[in-house]
């Protein structure tokens, strides 16, 4: 995208874990929580410094640490030296345009995953969307039916997972996100979740993400329909604006979807010891649930592409209609045209111009030959 255009100019021929953040631009301080819990403690609390969380490390339990921004190199860099995290892992954080993946470093599990809500960036269709995020202060407003041509928002953000033998590190762009289902879990203390060690609660935080797919491709479906509507009815130069916007959003949906196919099979199926046995069940049923969000997408995109065609044919047929009209209103006039033609020509020795009822028997052969053409052309159905 084009933002991102000045940030990789930065990275052109430096060393390799060069740490550059790619991304949409930021300022101000990232914002650091920290989750410390086991069955029967929990602690939560937000932190000033990174450096306040390392002491978590040795404890036991388990220690969920959320950096809210990934700007700042300096806390990146404290995070990767104390945890021992490779520089290329700390380079692919800071670099937010990232495709889904998942790598095993033996010691520690790196993910990475696409967290998509309704935005208001500016981004393609986008309608009157709210200004926070889905789990921050409740679910976004359900789009009202437009005309086919409002817009909504799909705005993108990367989720990097570090998720060590103890600890889960996540890496957000911005402030807000999906997970307070998650972290009401923790706070409430019951079922599985607080019983578990990290490798359950990555994959909360996966399952959260994916699941949060169903509601954006719900809502997509929605304005597909208001579209198709608008199709058949009244299309205009707006709702092709509208269909390739939705096909824009569907090319980059299925993008930052497609392969998360590959992540959640490699979590299911790896040998990572950090992955438990009874963990890789769930983590199955989120390898399902990718597979449904892949065939709903495709599914949209091949409506999306069907209703290209009805427009283009919907055009067609209308500029078909009008030109039938024309070609009607100008073959009744053809023969109308040639009488009047005959008798605008004035020759001095035309038998009619003396007759005193010349003109109004012309008239009356002229409108006689149009009705009988409109009845002519409304029998073969011309009309």
């Amino acid at each position: 995208m084009p933002r991102y255009v000045k940030k990789y100019k930065d990275k052109v021929g430096r060393p390799p874990g060069a740490l550059i953040h790619v991304g949409k631009e930021r300022t101000g301080k990232c914002r650091i929580t920290l989750f410390h819990y086991d069955e029967n403690r929990f602690e939560e609390k937000e932190l000033d410094d990174i450096r306040e969380s390392f002491s978590y490390k040795e404890k036991p339990g388990v220690t969920w640490i959320n950096i809210d921004g990934v700007h700042q190199i300096d806390v990146i860099e404290a995070v990767g030296a104390h945890f021992q995290i490779h520089p290329l892992v700390l380079s692919d954080i800071m670099n937010t345009t990232q495709r889904p993946k998942m790598e095993d470093f033996q010691d520690f599990l790196f993910i990475v995953l696409k967290m998509v809500y309704f935005g208001s960036d500016g981004s393609p269709l986008s309608q009157s969307a709210p200004t926070g995020k889905v789990g921050e202060k409740g679910s976004p407003a359900k789009p009202q039916a437009t005309d086919g041509q409002g817009k909504y928002g799909l705005h993108f953000e990367q989720v990097s997972l570090i998720v060590g033998t103890n600890t889960v590190i996540s890496f957000q762009e911005n402030e807000g996100d999906l997970f307070e289902q998650v972290r009401d879990r923790l706070r409430g203390g019951g079922g599985r979740i607080r019983k578990s060690g990290p490798d359950y609660l990555a994959y909360a935080l996966t399952d959260t993400i994916v699941d949060h797919y169903f509601v954006i491709l719900e809502r997509i479906g929605e304005k597909i329909e208001d579209v198709e509507e608008v199709l058949l009815t009244n299309p205009t130069n707006q709702t092709m604006q509208a269909i390739h916007a939705m096909k824009r959003d569907m090319v980059h949906l299925r993008r930052s979807i497609w392969p998360l196919r590959e992540v959640t099979s490699a979590l299911e199926k790896g040998e990572s010891p950090l992955i438990h046995s009874s963990t890789r069940i769930y983590l199955r049923d989120v390898y399902d649930h990718t597979i449904q969000v892949i065939d709903t997408i495709e599914s949209s995109r091949d409506i999306l592409s069907g209703m290209l065609d009805i427009y283009l044919s919907s055009v067609s047929n209308k500029m078909n209609s009008v030109m039938k009209v024309l070609t009607i209103i100008a073959t009744i006039f053809m023969p109308l045209t040639f009488i009047a033609g005959i008798y605008g020509m004035n020759f001095f020795f035309m038998p009619e111009l003396g007759w005193r009822l010349g003109y109004p028997a012309v008239l009356i052969i002229m409108l006689i030959i149009g009705l009988s053409m409109v009845v002519y052309f409304k029998r073969k159905k011309w009309l």
